[in-house]
């Protein structure tokens, strides 16, 4: 009798917990929003419809923006304004820069991923970060490595195509990019050879699951009002990444501990090309603020900056190549022309060592295909800033200090009111004009941010995909292994393929 009144006492207060966290919630939602005031932006939800709506939620955000360009979820304690109008972003990201922020929202949801590094931090160590990394992209070292690097590793990326494509067997390019950009990153931004695409390191496997994981489960924090009870009960998504951020701490400071290492024993300038080995001599001079966690941070920013970003856009350029092949033998033969290629070579190192830097500018139809996609398929899908005073945006709606101002480059892509009518479609030729690239305001195509936080990375993206587009298309003509399959996007902070891309590749035996 005793143990029946005790489990009903239990279940007594776990439901009288539950029904008073979610009148607590409710009233936090509600109160105070000026739901019915036409000075703000309309109400269409609150964000637990965005929760029910979490695989297709960058589709359903396109579908509302079709007739309202800016409007407002209800979340605990502020709005969340999301908005596709290009005069709203330039507003948040240049004009009223200083009125805005990350946010305390947006950094707690980060924090335990990214930690203090550059996309996850505001102020002096924003601006710190930004000041190495920008000498860094800027100097000519650093482009030649980079370019050295991405040439290797696209050789050995038409070897592993080859197999693949002699056999006649589909392959996930999705997982092949990954690892191609991961070995890139590591060995550009901190002179690690991981060789990922090889399969011979395990702990570079281990290390690229967890991250992946870290990105699914930090990206779910953005709709789920509960993710601090999932966190706090060690459940749920929050529990996976608990465990997946152990694992990615034990290999990268595993990493920085063996780069210090090599870093005294060497004298050479050679063992300094990589990212990571400035910022270790920058730590020696400032060693208290830029301790081994700060470093842990700096060093997975650039890893979501450098490896999920452009492997997930050459996935998707890949994507829209099969479903566009008059697109795909376009720039075939604008790499026959650049390159001189017009007789069929089988030396792969050759053919990519050529592709040097006046090569890359002349791909002028490459360079608009790529754009193309990135406006289709932003990397990242939405971003955020926070107000910190009471503004007005430029289309007129007031915003309240602490709601948070959400930009959606995947429904910006998108609109007719922005790219025309036929927005949807996949077409380079809208970037060229007599044969030459002509770039869009960073305010209406948002793929690289704008304002004083713009990519620092844009250039050297675009290299990389470049060098790996003429490399990959110069061997092989791609389609998709079922013509019918409906590919999908995977909800995380970057904007990846759901379930892999599966291709198949057939060597180009004539010119």
């Amino acid at each position: 009798m005793e143990i029946l009144t005790s489990v009903a006492i239990t279940v007594v207060t776990t439901i009288f917990v539950v029904l008073s966290f979610a009148i607590y919630l409710t009233i936090r939602i509600f109160t105070g929003k000026s739901r019915n005031d036409k000075r703000y932006a309309p109400v269409h939800a609150t964000v637990f419809d965005l929760l029910f709506h979490s695989d297709d939620l960058y589709d359903y955000e396109t579908e509302i923006a079709r007739e309202k360009p800016t409007y407002r979820f209800l979340s605990p304690g502020q709005s969340e304004i999301l908005t596709a109008d290009p005069r709203n972003v330039e507003h948040i990201l240049k004009t009223s820069f200083d009125k805005y922020s990350k946010g305390h929202s947006s950094r707690e949801n980060l924090t335990d991923l990214l930690g203090h590094g550059i996309f996850a931090v505001d102020g002096d160590k924003w601006k710190q970060q930004r000041k190495l990394a920008s000498f860094e992209f800027s100097t000519r070292v650093l482009r030649d490595f980079s370019c050295s690097v991405f040439r290797k590793n696209a050789s050995k990326l038409v070897g592993f195509v080859t197999e693949f494509a002699l056999s006649g067997k589909a392959f996930d390019a999705q997982d092949m990019l990954m690892r191609f950009t991961l070995d890139s990153i590591f060995k550009v931004g901190f002179g690690v050879e991981l060789k990922c695409l090889e399969g011979f390191s395990k702990e570079g496997e281990e290390f690229m699951e967890a991250f992946d994981e870290s990105n699914v489960a930090t990206s779910s924090r953005f709709i789920d009002p509960l993710w601090k009870l999932k966190w706090f009960l060690n459940i749920g998504s929050q529990s996976k990444l608990k465990k997946s951020n152990a694992t990615i701490d034990r290999f990268v400071y595993s990493l920085i501990t063996s780069k210090r290492k090599d870093l005294a024993k060497e004298q050479n300038t050679a063992v300094r090309e990589d990212i990571l080995s400035r910022f270790l001599v920058e730590s020696e001079r400032d060693p208290e603020n830029m301790n081994d966690k700060y470093l842990r941070d700096i060093i997975l920013n650039f890893m979501i900056a450098g490896k999920d970003t452009t492997a997930a856009s050459l996935s998707w350029f890949l994507y829209m190549l099969c479903k566009n092949p008059l697109v795909q033998e376009n720039i075939v033969r604008e790499i026959r022309d650049v390159t001189s290629s017009h007789e069929k070579t089988t030396d792969v190192d050759g053919f990519v060592e050529s592709i040097n830097e006046e090569a890359l500018d002349q791909m002028q139809y490459l360079h608009a295909a790529l754009s193309e996609t990135l406006r289709l398929y932003p990397p990242v899908p939405v971003d955020m800033r926070c107000a910190e005073i009471d503004d007005v945006l430029p289309d007129g709606y007031r915003v309240r200090k602490g709601d948070n101002v959400y930009y959606i480059a995947y429904a910006m892509g998108r609109m007719t009111y922005i790219w025309g009518q036929d927005a949807e479609e996949f077409k380079p030729e809208r970037w060229l004009k007599d044969g030459v690239f002509q770039p869009e305001s960073p305010f209406k195509f948002i793929s690289f941010h704008a304002g004083p936080r713009i990519c620092l990375g844009k250039d050297f993206a675009y290299r990389q995909m470049k060098i790996v587009s003429m490399a990959l298309l110069h061997f092989f003509r791609f389609k998709m292994a079922d013509e019918k399959s409906n590919v999908c996007y995977k909800r995380m902070l970057t904007l990846h393929v759901e379930g892999g891309l599966h291709l198949c590749a057939i060597p180009r035996t004539s010119t």
